[in-house]
C-alpha cells in the first residue's frame, strides 16, 4: 500500500543513457583533451592547416577509446558485484516455513532468517536469535571500518519467536522513522499482541541490523525488514560517484596551460616574422607569391597555421601512457600479497584506478585519540575509592604510609580486598566494584575451549577493561539477561534487577543504570567524565578534593579517567520517574533522544561520589 522501493541496489557510475555525456564531460575537463580537440578542429579548415586533417583527431579518438574502455571495465565490475548481491540467496518466512529467494525479492515487512557469516540483505529489526535473550554479534567493518564485534539484542517480548510456526502466528504493526543516513540512531515502536492485549514496545538502535553488516559468532537470527534498496542506511550514505582529480592530474593541467602559453609565444613570434618578411622583402621573393593581404587577417591565419605546426609540443602519447600505467597500478594493488589478510581470506580490492597515484603522495595522516591507528588495548591500572588509591603495580616512591594518622600513597589491590572486610570505606568499595560489574553493555560469553572461562564481548575496549578490573578485584560479572545482571562475589551469586538504562552519548558524557539491588533498594549507578559527575554531587561529599587530586595525578600520567557515583532512590520517586521515562522511550517524532536525556536529568542529581 505504501509503495516501498524494491531491494535492487545500483552502485554503478554510468548507465546506457548517462555514459556518453558523463564520460565526455569528465574527459574534456582535462585541459590536454580540450587542447587536442581545438587543434583537431583547426586542422579541418582547408588551405590553412599545413598537416593532414586526421593527424590529431585520430590519436585523440584512440586516447578517448582507451579511457572509455578502462571506465567501462571498472563499471562492468561494479555492475557484476551488484548483480551477484542481487541474486544472493535470502531465507524469507512463508507460512510456517522459510523459503529461499533472491535478495532483490526481499520486501519491507518480510521476516528473514540470516545465518552465521552471512551479510544482512536489507535493514532488519532483530526479533529473535539462537542465543539466549535474543543476543547476536555483528561486524560492521563495511559500514564504519570497525572490526570489533558489536552486540545487538532483541526486545524480550519477541526473543521467544525462534520457530517458524511461532513467527507465522506473529501479527502486528511497526511504526518506524523515515529512511535516513544516521547509522547509530533508530526510533520505532512495535505493536504486537502480548498478554491478552495490544502492547506498544519501543525499538532502539540495539535492535537494528544494517545492510552491509555481517552476522558473526551467532548460528542464526530472525528479523523483520524495515528498509530496502536505496532506502537502507548504507545506501543513504552512498553519494553519487564524484569526478575526482589527483594531484598529478592537477599538475598536468597546469603544465598544459604553460605549454599552451609557450605555443602562443612561438606562434606570435613566427606570425610577426612572416608579416615583417612580407613588408620588407616581398619583391625579392616573387616565387613565393607574396601578394598584398590585409595584415590583421594574415596574422590570424598564420597563428592558426603555426598553432597546428607546433601542436606536437603537447605530447598526446603521454596521456595514453598515464591511463595504461594507472590501470596496471590497480592490478598490482589487487595482487599485492603484503595487503592480503589470510585470517579472513580478504585481498586488497582497488575499485577504481583513477586515484591510485595519490597513495604515493600522502603528506599528513590525521587521527583522533581513540586509537584508530594503534593497537587499541585498555587495561585497568589504578583507582581511587573513598579517598584511598589502589593500583596493580605500586611504584617504589609512592608506597602507602601512615602520616599523622592519615594514609597517603598508593596501596596494591591485595589491600583493597582487606579493606572490603573491615575498613570504614567498605560500603563505598562494595558499591564501586558493583558499579564496575553492572553498569555497562558488555556481554559475557562462555567459551568451551577455555574450560568454560568467561570471555567479555564489549562494544568498546574501555568497557571491557572496567569489567575485567572488577573481576580482578573479586566482583565477577557472570550473566546478562534482558532485565537483570548477575555478579558473583567469593562464590556467592547476586542478581541486580535492571530497571532502566540512561545511555551514554557525547552530550551527556555519562551512563546511568538504575538497579533494584539484592538488598531490595533501588540505586542509580552512574559513571562518566569528571566534569559532569562533579556538578551533580550532593553538598556533603567527604572525599571530593582528594579524589580530584588523584584525578590530576592519573591525567598527568597519561591515563584515561572516569568518575563513579551513586544515589539511593525512594520507591515512590522511581515510580513517578518511570512514567516520564517510559513515555520518552516510545516517542517516534524524531526527538526521542532529547526526551530520554531530559528524563535522565530528572534522576541524576545529589550523587554520592564513590571514586575514580
Amino acid at each position: 500500500a505504501n509503495k516501498y522501493i524494491s531491494n535492487h541496489v545500483s552502485t554503478a557510475k554510468y548507465n546506457v543513457i548517462t555514459f556518453v555525456p558523463k564520460f565526455l564531460f569528465e574527459q574534456f575537463s582535462k585541459y590536454a583533451n580540450l587542447f587536442f580537440l581545438f587543434t583537431a578542429g583547426l586542422q579541418q579548415i582547408p588551405n590553412i592547416s599545413p598537416t593532414n586533417k586526421y593527424t590529431t583527431i585520430g590519436p585523440l579518438i584512440v586516447v578517448l577509446a582507451v579511457s572509455a574502455g578502462k571506465e567501462l571495465i571498472e563499471d562492468y565490475r561494479r555492475k557484476a558485484a551488484d548483480k551477484s548481491l542481487k541474486l544472493a540467496k535470502a531465507s524469507v518466512g512463508c507460512g510456517s516455513s522459510f523459503q529461499d529467494t533472491k535478495w532483490v525479492n526481499v520486501t519491507v515487512g518480510d521476516i528473514v532468517r540470516v545465518e552465521s557469516e552471512e551479510p544482512f540483505p536489507a535493514d532488519l529489526v532483530l526479533l529473535a536469535s539462537s542465543e539466549p535473550e535474543g543476543l547476536c554479534y555483528i561486524e560492521t567493518a563495511n559500514l564504519d571500518g570497525e572490526t570489533n564485534l558489536k552486540i545487538k539484542q532483541a526486545i524480550p517480548e519477541t526473543s521467544t519467536f525462534v520457530s517458524p510456526s511461532d513467527l507465522s502466528r506473529l501479527g502486528g504493526k511497526l511504526r518506524s522513522e523515515q529512511p535516513n543516513s544516521s547509522l547509530y540512531t533508530y526510533e520505532a515502536t512495535m505493536t504486537i499482541q502480548a498478554g491478552g492485549g495490544e502492547k506498544e514496545l519501543p525499538l532502539q538502535p540495539d535492535q537494528l541490523l544494517l545492510r552491509g553488516a555481517t552476522l558473526r559468532n551467532t548460528p542464526w537470527i530472525h528479523g523483520v525488514v524495515v528498509f530496502t534498496g536505496h532506502e537502507t542506511k548504507l545506501m543513504r550514505n552512498a553519494t553519487a560517484t564524484p569526478i575526482k582529480r589527483t594531484a598529478v592530474e592537477r599538475q598536468l593541467n597546469l603544465q598544459i596551460l604553460m605549454l599552451v602559453g609557450i605555443l602562443l609565444c612561438l606562434g606570435i613570434c613566427s606570425s610577426s616574422g612572416d608579416l615583417i618578411l612580407r613588408a620588407t622583402r616581398s619583391d625579392q621573393l616573387a616565387y613565393a607569391d607574396y601578394s598584398y593581404v590585409f595584415p590583421v587577417k594574415q596574422f590570424f591565419l598564420d597563428m592558426i597555421t603555426y598553432w597546428v605546426l607546433f601542436s606536437a609540443l603537447v605530447p598526446i602519447s603521454l596521456f595514453v601512457t598515464i591511463e595504461v600505467v594507472k590501470y596496471y597500478h590497480a592490478i598490482l594493488i589487487n595482487d599485492d600479497l603484503d595487503m592480503y589478510y589470510d585470517k579472513m581470506d580478504t585481498p586488497a580490492v582497488c575499485r577504481t584506478s583513477s586515484l591510485v597515484e595519490e597513495l604515493g603522495q600522502v603528506e599528513y595522516i590525521f587521527s583522533d585519540k581513540t586509537g584508530t591507528l594503534t593497537c587499541n588495548q585498555m587495561e585497568f591500572k589504578q583507582c581511587s575509592i573513598g579517598g584511598i588509591q589502589y593500583a596493580t603495580e605500586v611504584p617504589e616512591d609512592r608506597r602507602a604510609t601512615v602520616q599523622d594518622g592519615v594514609e597517603i600513597g598508593i596501596h596494591d589491590f591485595k589491600r583493597l580486598q582487606e579493606n572490603l572486610k573491615t575498613h570504614e570505606s567498605r560500603t563505598a568499595i562494595h558499591h564501586f566494584l558493583s558499579l564496575l560489574a553492572t553498569c555497562h553493555t558488555v556481554i559475557p560469553e562462555r567459551t568451551e575451549e577455555k574450560g568454560g572461562k568467561i570471555k567479555y564481548q564489549a562494544a568498546s575496549p574501555d568497557e571491557g577493561a572496567l569489567v575485567e578490573g572488577a573481576v580482578m578485584m573479586g566482583y565477577q560479572f557472570t550473566a546478562r539477561k534482558p532485565r537483570s545482571v548477575q555478579v558473583t562475589v567469593e562464590g556467592v551469586q547476586s542478581e541486580y534487577e535492571l530497571l532502566a538504562v540512561c545511555e551514554f552519548n557525547s552530550t551527556r558524557k555519562r551512563m546511568s543504570a538504575i538497579f533494584r539491588c539484592p538488598d531490595g533498594k533501588i540505586r542509580c549507578y552512574c559513571k562518566g567524565a569528571d566534569t559532569v559527575i562533579l556538578e551533580r554531587l550532593d553538598k556533603n561529599n567527604p572525599h571530593v578534593d582528594i579524589t580530584l587530586q588523584h584525578l590530576e595525578e592519573y591525567a598527568s600520567e597519561g591515563l584515561r579517567t572516569l568518575c563513579l557515583a551513586m544515589r539511593e532512590i525512594p520507591e515512590q520517586e522511581f515510580q513517578d520517574w518511570w512514567k516520564v521515562f517510559d513515555k520518552a522511550q516510545t516517542t517516534v517524532s524524531g526527538n526521542r533522544a532529547e526526551e530520554l536525556d531530559k528524563a535522565a536529568e530528572i534522576l541524576e542529581h545529589d550523587f554520592y561520589l564513590l571514586g575514580a
